[in-house]
């Protein structure tokens, strides 16, 4: 997982994956079962370890060594502290290798965002703005 790459916004493509929060892979979908938005695959506490906000929650998989992790973090964490009913949960990504390769987490930091049954509404590779991350809960909530 590469993660010295500049991130993209929530709603943006990224140029070198083409995949954006929410955008699904050029050249090529992800199967049924799959953490993208409307395959009906859901999270939950077994899979995260902890339990789901109660409108949304932000899941950040990131690595030991991942800057924009640490950036990524932050403004997951003021997100989800600003809007009531909002958790951020992160998982480090070399210690749940199993959950990244059923996933397809290719990159740290990797957001989805899920709504309150656990399902994934957007997901985006590298470091949001956090007016991305506002306007993604808004899919959510």
């Amino acid at each position: 997982m590469s993660d010295d790459e500049e991130g993209r916004g929530l709603g943006e493509a990224d140029s070198g994956t083409g995949r954006g929060l929410g955008e699904a892979e050029l050249g090529g979908g992800r199967g049924p079962g799959e953490a993208e938005p409307g395959t009906g695959r859901k999270l939950g506490e077994v899979e995260l370890g902890t339990a789901l906000g109660r409108r949304a929650t932000l899941v950040q998989f990131s690595s030991a060594f991942c800057q924009p992790c640490r950036a990524t973090r932050r403004t997951l964490a003021e997100v989800a502290a600003m809007v009531d009913g909002v958790a951020h949960v992160e998982i480090d990504a070399e210690e749940r290798l199993a959950l990244v390769r059923e996933l397809r987490i290719e990159r740290t930091p990797t957001v989805l965002v899920l709504d309150a049954g656990g399902a994934v509404v957007r997901r985006a590779e590298g470091q949001p703005r956090r007016a991305d991350v506002i306007a993604a809960l808004g899919q959510a909530v």
